[in-house]
């Protein structure tokens, strides 16, 4: 009765990344194209009809929330069911570095639970679980190139970017979102005004257009970059070094450069010893579905999106 998987649950970068303003429920109003990267933790799932619910975690850092087992009873609770679970996790995205590890980790959960359960829950029922575990789990359920706005769960697919190579650098900097925010609300209190908004909303859209070409523009560098010194001079390098953009991901600490020669990006990547560095490629939308599609099989039928599975009735 026992059913098994073994998921890659796939990092992102923020291809640039604006804050607006604070919205009336407290949180910022974002604007963010998100891109799935080659970089992934490995995620072991055991699933196994129950009368009661037992979660056994293996291999997962010990953290106060944990989202592998907050998205687990979630989606238990919507499919109505009990059951053992077990998760081995192989945390190959760093934490704390903006590259979006946890969230990645909670919707593999969302998309592969239904599936080995024998269940069908919606794409809107899964965004539904997703928003209740943060703001950007939702656009892993998708993948690919995907334009973010409002907290980053309003989301628009964008023409994949293939072939884009690069390296991320993960220096050992915990940046912390919450400061982040403080930092750059200050700054916006101080400084936003109607014409700076909308020239920030122009000059974004534009870069959008512009077709092909990554966005490096992110509001969170100046404040971050003023408590951690060490991840602008980790930017500056990449740049000296042929990177075209480099840029801060998220909230940070991860610094990525995209390159378009393959020595150049070699050399980028001997280049920050004592530092881990990911050499990384993009992942579209359809590569990002086939390798769920891999995953889960031989648990799934069709090329439905989300995976459908062969034992629903």
């Amino acid at each position: 009765m026992t059913r098994t998987a073994r998921l890659r649950a796939f990092a992102k970068l923020n291809l640039g990344l604006r804050v607006l303003y604070r919205r009336p429920d407290g949180y910022h109003e974002l604007r963010t194209v998100f891109q799935t990267i080659s970089l992934a933790d490995r995620l072991d799932v055991a699933f196994t009809p129950s009368s009661r619910t037992r979660i056994e975690m293996a291999g997962c850092p010990d953290i106060a929330d944990n989202l592998v087992e907050k998205a687990a009873r979630l989606v238990l609770g919507a499919m109505r069911i009990k059951a053992e679970l077990r998760f081995d996790l192989k945390k190959n995205i760093p934490m704390g570095s903006g590259l979006g590890g946890g969230s990645s980790d909670a919707a593999a959960v969302l998309l592969a639970l239904p599936v080995l359960a024998g269940k069908t829950l919606s794409m809107q029922r899964l965004s539904g679980l997703a928003g209740q575990l943060g703001s950007d789990v939702a656009f892993f359920l998708h993948g690919g190139t995907a334009l973010g706005l409002g907290r980053g769960e309003e989301l628009y697919p964008l023409p994949d970017r293939p072939g884009l190579k690069g390296v991320v650098v993960a220096p050992n900097v915990h940046s912390s979102t919450v400061q982040a925010y403080r930092d750059l609300s200050q700054q916006l209190t101080a400084q936003l005004t109607t014409i700076a908004l909308q020239n920030k909303l122009v000059s974004f859209q534009q870069e959008i257009w512009q077709g092909g070409e990554a966005v490096d523009d992110n509001d969170f560098e100046g404040v971050v970059f003023a408590r951690y010194p060490e991840l602008k001079r980790i930017k500056g390098r990449l740049s000296r070094l042929g990177a075209n953009p480099a840029a801060m991901t998220g909230s940070g600490s991860a610094i990525y450069g995209l390159f378009a020669e393959a020595g150049q990006m070699e050399r980028a990547g001997k280049s920050f010893p004592g530092e881990r560095v990911f050499a990384v490629s993009f992942v579209s939308r359809a590569q990002y579905r086939s390798a769920w599609r891999r995953s889960l099989n031989p648990h799934i039928e069709g090329n439905l999106w989300p995976p459908q599975s062969q034992y629903a009735r």
